[in-house]
Formats: structure tokens, C-alpha cells, sequence
């Protein structure tokens, strides 16, 4: 073994803390780096729960079904903490009409402050149902 050099011991004493502040310094770029993974992940979430309420509300409008509106089958679609810009917009199929379209819009949770409030629009078309062939689908009277 080697003797330990004259001097060794003092500037490794010098250097004691040097880490904690470092990391206290780079603790904020690490705090904004996981916030905006977190606000990434919402903003994909309400987008999922969007084009999910889109559909189920043109879904519903296609089978013109008197007893659930599409308004509803998109809420219903969709997480209750999102919000949305209005209820979800999808015209019943009229006659003759080869297919409806719903469009929904959601709020994107903010996590970080400085992004301000985004939303995101999702549309979806269904096609509506024909009533000729050998078994028409049954329609509610008008």
C-alpha cells in the first residue's frame, strides 16, 4: 500500500457538500422536467376521452334511440373530473341522411401554470342506419 500524499485529506475536506448543492440547483430542472411529463400525460388522457365521448355520442345518435340522448352517452363516455366546453354535439340521423356526426370538446388539466387553459376537439361519424333490405333496423317514430 501506498502512503496516503501530503495534503490529500485537506482538499477532500474542501470539497464536502459540494453535492447537495448541486442537486439543489438542478432540483428545479427536474421538478419542471416531471411536471411536463405529467401535463404530456394528461394532455394524451383528454384526448383519448374526447375521440371515446365522440363516438359514443355519434354511436347513439346513429341508432335513434329516444331514450338516451348522444349529449348524454358522450358524458357518460368520459371521465367525470375532465370538463368540457358544452355538451357533446351530434344530430340524430334524418331520413335519408347516410351518416351523423358528433364533436366533443375537452379541457386539458393544467399543470403547469404558465401553459394556461387548452382544450382539445374530437370528431367522430357514424353511418346511419338504412331501412331497406330483408331486416331494417327498428327507428323510433319521429
Amino acid at each position: 500500500m501506498r502512503p496516503p500524499r501530503p495534503g490529500a485529506a485537506a482538499a477532500r475536506r474542501g470539497d464536502r457538500g459540494s453535492l447537495s448543492i448541486e442537486l439543489i440547483g438542478f432540483l428545479p430542472v427536474l421538478l419542471l422536467v416531471g411536471l411536463a411529463a405529467i401535463q404530456l400525460g394528461l394532455a394524451a388522457y383528454a384526448t383519448q376521452q374526447a375521440g371515446s365521448a365522440a363516438r359514443a355520442a355519434a354511436r347513439t345518435a346513429s341508432l335513434d334511440d329516444p331514450r338516451v340522448s348522444p349529449a348524454a352517452a358522450g358524458r357518460a363516455a368520459m371521465s367525470g373530473w375532465l370538463r368540457t366546453d358544452g355538451a357533446p354535439a351530434a344530430a340524430p340521423c334524418a331520413a335519408g341522411a347516410p351518416r351523423t356526426t358528433a364533436s366533443v370538446t375537452v379541457v386539458i388539466p393544467a399543470v403547469l401554470p404558465f401553459l394556461g387553459e387548452r382544450s382539445v376537439t374530437r370528431r367522430a361519424t357514424m353511418p346511419c342506419p338504412a331501412d331497406t333490405g330483408p331486416y331494417p333496423l327498428p327507428r323510433s317514430a319521429p
